[in-house]
């Protein structure tokens, strides 16, 4: 794999349980993804170990979006979510591949991120940027504690 990597690491108040659903659910990703300033949209998403996904980032400003989409390759219930990543792009060539790892802890659960093969022409410090900004939203959407009856 060529092109640069990002690793992330949080402690999240959540459980492993609800931060793996968020990853997999296409309602929850179009909440919590996309980075400020844009929106998302899943077009298609077959969450199986083969299965694969289709998302957009739509610039809210702009209007102008950029897709991509890959396959799951590896899937452990509330502990590891591994996938291939590419844009449609020409422009953005290459593979990436993301691994997602959750382990409870005390306080909620430690989620590790790391994603290979990041396009030479997208800066590493635009990815970081991004994936903070999506992390924060994640945390919006998993922390909160809300009772069955509401």
């Amino acid at each position: 794999m060529s092109g640069n990597t990002v690793t992330l690491h949080r402690v999240m108040r959540a459980t492993p349980e609800r931060l793996y659903r968020a990853f997999l659910d296409a309602d929850a990703l179009t909440k919590w993804m996309p980075p400020h300033g844009f929106t998302g949209k899943v077009h298609s998403m077959d969450v199986r170990v083969g299965g694969g996904y289709k998302m957009s980032f739509i610039n809210f400003n702009t209007g102008k979006s950029h897709s991509f989409g890959g396959t799951y390759l590896e899937l452990k219930p509330d502990e590891l979510i591994r996938y291939n990543d590419q844009f449609d792009d020409p422009n953005l060539p290459g593979q990436m591949q993301v691994t997602i790892r959750l382990k409870p802890v005390i306080c909620g659960t430690e989620l590790s991120i790391e994603q290979t093969g990041v396009p030479a022409a997208i800066p590493v410090e635009f990815c970081y940027a991004g994936w903070q900004e999506s992390l924060q939203l994640l945390a919006l959407l998993t922390e909160p504690e809300i009772p069955d009856q509401v």
